[in-house]
């Protein structure tokens, strides 16, 4: 990509750096910036905000969303995205060409982003977080098993609690481990992967944006950026749509025969609940829709799930020293951002070859 001289000039090393460069970054373009500020400050003081960019006529019969730190701290990744986009001239001349209009929404957990927390400030999952709250919500007998032995009382956890996990394991193998852990759980607001109670800040905000902006399209692509799964530097492409055969052929169409699903277990994925792409169906009901979750690898799954269950603890004991206390927000940030230039460049080029091919789709 041409936008930037080295890979590591669109990332940063604080949320306050990451909003700066994008708030830069689109200026520079010459375009507007629509801020949704959180009523809480930073890690550093600094203000909080979902910044929404729109490039192309406000009438554009197709959409392309690109959406960063849905996943707070996962952020680092997605924001050095977008900014690397925005400062690239020949990506901008593609979709003055193409007619499609990009929507840039960067930081949708500003809050989880400063701390170095997966979670919003209500210690919620945003990607769990999108059920009708009218209704019961789903249930996970398997994580209500499991809650005290995946965030113990104590760190690093105790035998006794690694002994469940494994007996676990024994009788209904890794992968259900995994989808018992991450599918999302309604129950235990002190653990992980916690989808709420009720809808979050983060969530009623990007319906707003989705409800503004995706209104008038006729077709409309997302791609949510992520980080935490597969291997190293690898742009994982998973279907973010429902069930459904058109919109996984759409998808392939698009972005290739790799792209994988959570419903078919081809994703490194397992299936999760309250999914946040299920906004697009529902604020943007007349648009076709089509979607990936871009996920990008860092370090192995049980280094991540580990670094989270530190943190939930630090929450649940916040009593701690400064030296504790940094070291586990530091394992936090190390399991969603490989902070070095190789890496860098490999999600810089997988993520401009995949939004060069989305509005290669939605224009036809």
């Amino acid at each position: 990509m041409s936008g930037t001289r080295a890979p590591g000039a669109a990332f940063a090393q604080t949320y306050a750096e990451a909003r700066q460069k994008f708030l830069d970054a689109a200026h520079a373009s010459g375009l507007a910036v629509q801020s949704h500020v959180l009523p809480l400050r930073g890690r550093d003081g600094e203000e909080l905000a979902m910044d929404v960019v729109r490039e192309g006529v406000p009438d554009a019969a197709s959409l392309l969303v690109v959406t960063s730190a849905c996943h707070g701290v996962e952020g680092f990744c997605g924001s050095g995205v977008q900014v690397a986009m925005l400062r690239d001239a020949s990506w901008h001349a593609a979709v003055a060409a193409s007619g499609v209009a990009v929507l840039y929404v960067h930081a949708l957990n500003p809050h989880g982003f400063s701390w170095w927390r997966r979670t919003t400030h209500e210690n919620v999952d945003l990607n769990r977080n999108f059920h009708d709250y009218t209704g019961p919500l789903p249930a996970n007998a398997a994580y209500d098993e499991l809650a005290s032995a995946i965030v113990p009382d104590t760190w690093p956890p105790p035998p006794e609690a690694a002994a469940r996990l494994d007996d676990f394991v024994a009788r209904h193998g890794q992968r259900a481990l995994q989808r018992a852990v991450t599918g999302g759980q309604h129950t235990h607001p002190d653990g992980i992967f916690f989808g709420g109670r009720e809808p979050t800040w983060s969530q009623v905000t990007l319906r707003a944006v989705l409800h503004e902006h995706g209104r008038a399209c006729r077709r409309l692509g997302w791609i949510d950026l992520h980080t935490g799964l597969g291997p190293n530097g690898h742009g994982e492409r998973i279907l973010a749509c429902r069930d459904d055969a058109s919109a996984l052929a759409r998808a392939c169409a698009w972005w290739g025969g790799d792209v994988t699903s959570i419903y078919d277990g081809s994703s490194s994925s397992a299936p999760l609940t309250g999914l946040i792409w299920l906004a697009a169906y529902e604020d943007c009901p007349q648009a076709e829709y089509t979607g990936i979750a871009l996920e990008y690898g860092t370090e192995p799954t049980a280094q991540v799930i580990d670094a989270l269950r530190a943190d939930q603890w630090l929450q649940n004991h916040p009593q701690q020293g400064a030296t504790r206390r940094a070291d586990i927000e530091r394992m936090v940030r190390d399991a969603f951002y490989t902070d070095t230039d190789e890496w860098k460049q490999r999600v810089l080029d997988q993520a401009d070859a995949a939004m060069r091919q989305a509005i290669v789709g939605l224009r036809v």
